[in-house]
């Protein structure tokens, strides 16, 4: 009788033998056929292994079903050698069973290898493919952004046209005569006041750029004369936007500043000894902008300063910038603050002479100097220009102050064209450099950028600023200074307004290297070169009436003028209006509707209630009417 059982296999694999026995004993059976071992009997029964297929084999082979192999054993007649026969095709069957797991591991290690190389392969081909679309980014980013099409095929026809005419003067004088009946007169002594006995030190670190700083030193003086103190010769903190260490002697001449001002306020250039050793943190005498609140009235710093300025007999102001209304104000106080501005900061020489021969080169022949040159320039101006015909070579030069640079576009959250690249770039600046307008428009429902240039808060472009010029009748001819930093876009921006002015420069195009150096790294006394260069032109035309610079310029050329020096102010709620048209205005009504806005903004008037005298000065206490 034949007994059925179960094979297990307890013996230790030989991989070596294994494979040598495989190689000689490896028998490939049928399904359902059965091996005979006469010694012992039994028959090996090989069960649903395919064919052709050595790994569905083996799997069958190993798989186990309530715990028993598909291996059975059947008994015949011979038991010893069937027992024999039996062990030695065990044997077999597991030195199969080896080879199967070795070629499970070969076929796996090659599995794995080709697919390392399809993945670098793949990884290769996408980065390729990243790189084209970055280039291809860069590139689009890189063309000319175009926003107003039509009406720049208008104004290049206009201009070609215009080169046949007559040059329209008008446009170079200021139109009103009423400008030229105002004088200057914050220099007038007043009468001598008594001496009373000084208060304590006021100490001034101004922050920003040049001309924020300058007005926190106007500030400064006028509140040290308000307080009865003695001012500190101001210094200046280093910005990490502009990065400049200049210091108040590296920009405006000191001896100048303490006597044009002696008989107003007495200015020393350090503290007495005896208060150099004070903590001026610890006892309560640091002011920051925090501790002030904006535009303070004078009796609200009285209140503040004076018992610190009496208990500890200094205050240091940190940063001061605008911490000083415009009215109600003292008329002596606001007098003073106009002879600060206009009369007691005069730049260094060598700001001076650099100055000088930027003017001089871009105007490139004689011309009638003014006041205003003479007060900016002083023993520099030029005089050695040559009488030349003025058909040959016009002197009038047009000073435009584009304030498109990075932090400007960033902060005002419009968009100016430059697609899903340039809105990706502008936000990552603002998550850098304004974490906290970041915030607040995180927090707060955000005005559209569509909103935001109808209300007139986006910075004007270069090609925007081109329309402009070109609808005042400004020939294509006509010599333009660029101030200010880099523009945002660099030359792909600028463009535009290079195509319709090809004869537009900069301080980097008029000096040579070794006439710059001295001031490279420097951005402030750069600054003041695009001071000089603005406030001498024939006319000066600003994209941003809120700027600084513009600002201190413009109230420069109303004061120093004598109504000869036009600036051009854009209301550029307005424009944007006049824009917004694109599609459907004729050139001419262009021209027309842009020229009006223009000349309401240049109406003259007293400095309206509450507006700065530095940009504004035809007022009582700094001009006065002939």
């Amino acid at each position: 009788m034949g007994k059925q059982g179960l094979l297990k296999n307890n013996h230790p694999l030989n991989l070596s033998d294994g494979l040598a026995k495989c190689n000689n004993d490896l028998v490939t059976a049928r399904n359902g056929s059965r091996i005979l071992d006469a010694s012992s009997g039994y028959s090996v029964v090989w069960r649903n292994v395919p064919r052709w297929s050595i790994f569905s084999w083996m799997r069958t082979f190993l798989s186990e079903k309530n715990g028993s192999t598909h291996v059975v054993l059947a008994k015949g007649s011979s038991g010893g050698k069937r027992q024999m026969l039996l062990r030695r095709h065990v044997k077999d069957a597991i030195y199969l069973a080896v080879l199967m797991m070795l070629l499970l591991v070969i076929d796996s290690v090659l599995f794995s290898v080709i697919h390392h190389v399809i993945l670098r392969r793949n990884f290769h081909e996408k980065s390729k493919q990243l790189k084209d679309d970055e280039v291809g980014s860069r590139d689009e980013h890189n063309t000319s952004t175009v926003m107003y099409e039509r009406l720049l095929n208008f104004a290049s026809h206009a201009l070609m046209e215009d080169d046949l005419k007559h040059e329209d003067l008008s446009i170079w004088k200021e139109p009103f005569d009423k400008a030229s009946a105002w004088k200057p007169c914050a220099d007038q002594k007043n009468p001598i006041k008594a001496k009373t006995e000084r208060t304590g030190f006021i100490m001034v670190s101004a922050n920003g750029g040049l001309n924020q700083q300058r007005v926190a030193v106007c500030n400064a003086v006028a509140v040290t004369s308000l307080l009865n103190a003695t001012l500190v010769l101001p210094r200046f903190l280093y910005s990490t936007v502009w990065k400049d260490g200049s210091q108040f002697e590296d920009i405006y001449q000191e001896e100048y500043f303490i006597n044009s001002l002696r008989e107003d306020v007495t200015i020393v250039k350090e503290l007495p000894s005896h208060l150099q050793l004070i903590d001026i943190e610890a006892v309560g005498s640091l002011i920051t902008d925090m501790d002030i609140e904006k535009e303070s009235k004078p009796f609200q710093l009285v209140e503040k300063i004076l018992p610190l300025l009496l208990k500890n007999q200094v205050v240091h102001f940190l940063g001061f910038g605008n911490r000083l209304a415009f009215d109600p104000l003292p008329p002596n106080i606001q007098r003073l603050r106009c002879k600060c501005n206009f009369h007691a900061l005069k730049f260094v020489p060598k700001i001076q002479m650099a100055g000088s021969l930027l003017v001089k080169r871009i105007r490139q022949y004689s011309a009638r100097w003014s006041s205003l040159d003479e007060h900016l320039l002083e023993e520099f101006l030029p005089n050695d220009y040559s009488e030349r015909d003025s058909l040959e070579r016009p002197s009038r030069y047009l000073a435009l102050h584009l304030r498109f640079e990075v932090d400007m576009v960033a902060y005002s959250l419009c968009e100016f064209g430059g697609g899903e690249h340039e809105k990706t770039e502008l936000q990552s600046y603002r998550e850098i450099h304004f974490p906290a307008l970041v915030m607040r428009t995180k927090n707060a429902k955000s005005v559209s950028p569509a909103l935001l240039r109808k209300l007139g808060r986006c910075p004007l472009t270069p090609e925007e600023a081109a329309l402009l010029l070109s609808a005042l009748g400004f020939k294509r001819n006509t010599h333009i200074y660029l101030a200010g930093s880099h523009i945002y876009g660099g030359k792909s921006r600028m463009s535009v307004l290079t195509s319709l002015y090809p004869n537009i420069v900069t301080k980097e195009d008029l000096l040579t290297p070794a006439e710059m150096a001295p001031f490279r790294n420097f951005s402030s006394q750069l600054a003041a070169l695009d001071f000089i260069a603005c406030g001498a032109a024939d006319v000066f035309a600003i994209t941003d009436s809120g700027s600084q610079l513009s600002s201190l310029v413009s109230g420069y050329r109303i004061y120093y003028g004598s109504g000869q020096m036009p600036t051009l102010r854009p209301n550029k709620k307005r424009y944007a209006r006049i824009l917004s048209k694109n599609g459907s205005i004729g050139w001419s009504e262009f021209e027309e509707r842009v020229r009006n806005m223009i000349l309401e903004n240049q109406r003259v008037t007293a400095r309206p209630f509450g507006r700065s005298i530095y940009r504004q000065p035809r007022s009582p206490e700094c001009m006065s009417m002939a």
